[in-house]
């Protein structure tokens, strides 16, 4: 599993489609992939959408990464940083960008290779 992480708008999907070799109809959007589409696609983009949905939803998201990392060790995961800013008032969004977080951190741990683009520059920072 490979993990591209980085803030809104800095170049992640442009960064992960040149740096591995993912097939356009293999990548599904976290924004709209159905629940299992996840565990089957190649590279999964905007995942913190994922996340957001199913937990609007009241999945439980206890065992995602463990599942994730199990069922589709080859994905590579986009997500957006979501941890850095100004701390939401609404107690979903603080509910939403902690979960986020503490997900990314088990999939780090769990990715062979771990990405984080800045400006369109991706910098390796875990290679296994």
């Amino acid at each position: 599993m490979i993990l591209v992480t980085g803030g809104a708008f800095q170049g992640k999907k442009a960064y992960a489609m040149e740096t591995f070799p993912l097939e356009e109809s293999k990548i599904v959007d976290g924004r709209s992939c159905s629940w299992e589409e996840i565990y089957t696609a190649g590279g999964i983009l905007h995942f913190h959408e994922y996340i957001r949905r199913s937990l609007e939803e009241g999945r439980e998201l206890k065992t995602l990464a463990e599942d994730l990392a199990r069922r589709n060790p080859e994905a590579v995961i986009v997500v957006n940083e979501l941890g850095s800013g100004v701390v939401p008032v609404d107690a979903f969004d603080r509910s939403y960008r902690e979960t986020t977080g503490r997900i990314c951190c088990e999939l780090a741990k769990k990715a062979r290779e771990v990405h984080r683009v800045v400006c369109g520059i991706g910098m390796v920072i875990k290679h296994d």
